[in-house]
């Protein structure tokens, strides 16, 4: 039995958030409202807790920012690669469904996840 794979940012990306943080400190106080600015790194912060690919026996989970949809395997005819290394999954009505965070080299632990819904045949 397969246990379920989670595909995120990795939390070190944080450490570059505060750094951006402490570094518009002195342009934030250069004027009212340049306060604002600390607004990037907390949505930074946010995206990187939040954003993930959830992959399980029964389907797919993905979380946005604003939101999470939850995809049986049955609902997903096949995966598209992208040129960058973004996957997506091609889902039964033709619309294609990012998957934040997993990348091809991500593949094998997928199909592992999957509970022997993806395979990723042979070479």
């Amino acid at each position: 039995m397969s246990e379920r794979a989670v595909f995120r940012v990795s939390p070190l990306a944080i450490l570059g958030a505060v750094l951006l943080a402490v570094c518009a400190t002195p342009f934030a106080f250069g004027a009212p409202w340049l306060w604002l600015i600390y607004l990037v790194p907390v949505a930074a912060v946010v995206w990187v807790l939040r954003v993930r690919t959830v992959v399980d026996t029964d389907g797919l989970t993905v979380r946005r920012i604003v939101g999470s949809r939850r995809v049986p395997w049955s609902q997903i005819r096949s995966l598209h690669l992208r040129d960058k290394g973004g996957v997506r999954a091609v889902l039964t009505d033709g619309a294609e469904l990012p998957l934040p965070s997993v990348r091809v080299r991500d593949l094998p632990q997928l199909a592992a996840a999957s509970g022997g819904h993806l395979s990723l045949g042979d070479q």
